[in-house]
């Protein structure tokens, strides 16, 4: 059937060719109830009950979440942070996506049908292929953002100012919306055995290869950028602990965050773009038939985990950022406003900013001395 159709989405009941080989290239696409092969029970289970539970759980959660950290970092009374302005554009890029979660939640609990026309059915897509994008660049702004204040403080001092942040993520959502219009292009309200159906065409190879190379440049390169720093960052964080004593808990409260961040990051994306890479390289070799079915598969399962990372930040952020986490409570609940919640007025970020400049001088003074003595 897939040869005789232009478009990748089935029928859920109809009867198809066995042999047949579709390839969901986007993560809203796989979570879908189109697969040819696992039309089964716990299949339509999992999709048509288990989905639109799970998604409703994350609109909820996701949409409340973001919507209070985009508020108090916005109505913050005093001087902002710079990387709040990074944080403040990843929760509105989370936010504008998951205010379109119900109509993916809809589509699950139909059987894959799309119910909302055509121009949501493009416009969905392209918000959320926007999303990706977006936070995945915004991600790595942030840690190079921290290399630069904790690794390079004397050239952060001339590169970190609000100036250059805005326009950083200025640039982030040009770049971000002119790398969904593809999906924007490409994704229509079709109609099969008269249901609607919201797909895309069939890939063509020369397709398939851009999706390739788009897939290493936006996620996999920013993803080794962003463990390459906070490596950085960890091991200095780590020598700077081992030096100031067990006692510097701010220190290590900080190497947990960049850790736990950096997991959440990871559990979030990896899994499904691991898979897409593999579907994609399946794809491009048709004797890999039962690979690419299998990888398809994996897709469905891993492809929610993506979705949810749009909810995780503001919880992360709340529990392990003590400003943010005054920010919020002063906002709702302005009554506790002077209360400091057992820390001081000094951010974890400056705190570390100023010891590590500290150490980075004094490693910069032995060096140069030990320079002089040898001459």
């Amino acid at each position: 059937m897939a040869g005789k159709n232009a478009y990748q989405i089935p029928h859920p009941t109809s009867v198809m060719d066995p042999t047949a080989t579709l390839l969901y290239l986007d993560y809203y696409e796989a979570t879908g109830t189109d697969h040819p092969i696992v039309e089964t029970l716990p299949h339509i289970s999992y999709t048509s009950v288990f989905l639109p539970i799970f998604y409703s759980a994350v609109f909820l959660t996701g949409v409340l979440g973001n919507f209070i950290l985009m508020v108090a970092l916005h109505f913050k009374r005093g001087s902002r942070r710079l990387i709040d302005i990074f944080i403040l554009n990843l929760a509105a890029s989370d936010f504008i996506f998951l205010v379109t979660l119900p109509l993916w939640v809809d589509k699950e609990a139909s059987l894959g049908l799309w119910r909302t026309g055509s121009f949501l059915c493009k416009g969905s897509s392209y918000v959320i292929s926007v999303n990706m994008h977006c936070s995945v660049f915004l991600l790595t702004c942030m840690s190079m953002d921290r290399y630069l204040a904790i690794m390079c403080p004397a050239l952060s001092r001339r590169l970190r100012r609000r100036n250059c942040a805005y326009t950083v993520c200025a640039s982030v959502w040009i770049i971000s919306c002119l790398l969904g219009l593809p999906t924007l292009l490409a994704r229509e309200l079709t109609h099969m055995d008269g249901k609607p159906y919201c797909a895309e065409e069939e890939p063509t190879p020369l397709k398939l290869m851009w999706h390739l190379v788009a897939l290493i440049v936006t996620f996999f390169v920013p993803l080794l950028s962003i463990l390459t720093c906070y490596c950085c960052i960890t091991r200095r964080l780590c020598a700077h602990y081992q030096q100031s004593g067990k006692h510097n808990k701010k220190l290590k409260k900080s190497i947990k965050t960049i850790i736990i961040v950096v997991a959440a990051f990871i559990f979030s994306w990896l899994p499904f773009n691991t898979f897409k890479l593999l579907a994609i390289v399946s794809r491009l070799q048709p004797e890999h038939q039962f690979s690419l079915e299998s990888f398809q598969l994996a897709m469905e399962v891993s492809g929610p985990l993506a979705f949810a990372n749009s909810c995780v930040n503001p919880f992360i952020y709340y529990v392990f950022d003590s400003y943010i986490r005054r920010a919020i409570v002063h906002r709702l609940c302005p009554c506790l406003k002077n209360y400091d919640f057992g820390s001081s007025t000094e951010t974890s970020d400056s705190h570390l900013i100023k010891a590590l400049s500290n150490l980075i001088h004094a490693e910069d003074f032995i060096r140069r001395r030990k320079r002089s003595v040898s001459l």
